[in-house]
């Protein structure tokens, strides 16, 4: 029973993915010579699986020379908007094109100047009608007996992503070259499959200082672990913030003299954080979205387990064995 079950799922996918084939038209190829154009990049975004879907079509854009971003629908609204240029092309994501969360954003992308194309199963809902590209990614049922779990739907999604990413591939001519120079530490999927405390810095090599302690000391922690910022935490390591590179330099702006001050005064409270089992591809990902090159290693109690570095999430000894400048791409602290 199990058996035959596990089949039927697979062929009601495979049946939704077949589907998609007489879909493929001049909406698809319009979508592809817009992004080709773009001055910009490709910003996706989702909610729930659909958001998945999205992070991984990034990450299959930016390895293959197609600059990409995933923007939270959610936070869009509280900030994050600021990361979208008008130069940019957006990929909504959404089978039944009703997500409300993306739906309030699209005007606001489009009074911005960057165009929409969406991937949904309705080329009559809200979201159609809000982009200026629709390409129809419907099936005709899911695989989840109660036609409630995005099943067959996301697997659609994901597989005319992947079909978007190889047609901009071969318009590129995009070559194994290429893909060696955007995966100088060997194996992508091997080195982002591991898990964060795989790669992370402990113990003594975490920086870190206690709230109040002077900026003058916090500086010379940050320069004998070499990361290019400190941690601050309690008598208990509870996180408290972090100091960077960037928040000294915006502090000598403000202050004639920061030795003097305590870290607290400068710190960027409340850092990003991950949990050290989730994959360092999520803490990539996090990383890219918000622009920094540091993410806090974190218990359940925000007690801090570690550090992750962008130079270690990309290889860093391989970074240096191939002569590669600069050791990864440059992102503001």
């Amino acid at each position: 029973m199990v058996i035959e079950q596990a089949k039927q799922v697979l062929k009601i996918e495979a049946h939704g993915i077949l589907g998609l084939v007489d879909k493929i038209g001049p909406e698809f190829k319009r979508a592809v010579e817009l992004i080709l154009k773009s001055k910009g990049r490709v910003i996706l975004t989702g909610m729930g699986k659909s958001g998945l879907v999205a992070r991984k079509i990034t990450a299959t854009l930016n390895s293959t020379g197609t600059p990409s971003l995933f923007l939270h629908p959610a936070e869009a609204i509280h900030g994050d908007l600021g990361m979208v240029t008008p130069d940019d092309i957006v990929l909504a994501i959404s089978n039944s094109g009703k997500t409300a969360e993306i739906n309030a954003i699209l005007p606001l992308l489009k009074k911005m100047g960057a165009k929409i194309i969406s991937f949904t199963g309705d080329p009559d809902s809200p979201m159609a009608l809000a982009s200026d590209i629709v390409i129809d990614v419907g099936v005709e049922r899911e695989a989840c007996p109660l036609g409630l779990a995005p099943t067959a739907s996301t697997t659609a999604a994901l597989a005319m992503g992947d079909a978007l990413a190889v047609a901009l591939i071969n318009k590129r001519r995009f070559g194994k070259e290429d893909f060696r120079k955007f995966h100088p530490g060997g194996s992508l999927g091997e080195r982002l499959a591991v898990k964060v405390k795989e790669i992370m810095l402990t113990d003594n090599n975490v920086p870190m200082v206690e709230s109040g302690t002077l900026v003058a000391q916090a500086i010379e922690e940050i320069n004998r672990k070499k990361i290019g910022a400190t941690l601050v935490v309690d008598s208990k390591k509870t996180l408290k913030g972090i100091v960077t590179d960037g928040d000294l330099r915006r502090a000598l702006l403000k202050h004639k003299q920061i030795h003097d001050l305590t870290v607290d005064s400068i710190m960027s409270a409340s850092p990003r954080t991950i949990e050290e089992n989730q994959r360092a591809a999520e803490a990539l990902a996090i990383m890219e979205l918000h622009g920094i090159t540091h993410l806090v290693v974190v218990d359940r109690n925000n007690r801090v387990k570690g550090i992750a570095h962008l130079h270690d999430l990309l290889g860093r000894e391989e970074f240096r064995l191939n002569g590669i400048s600069g050791s990864a791409p440059r992102i503001n602290s």
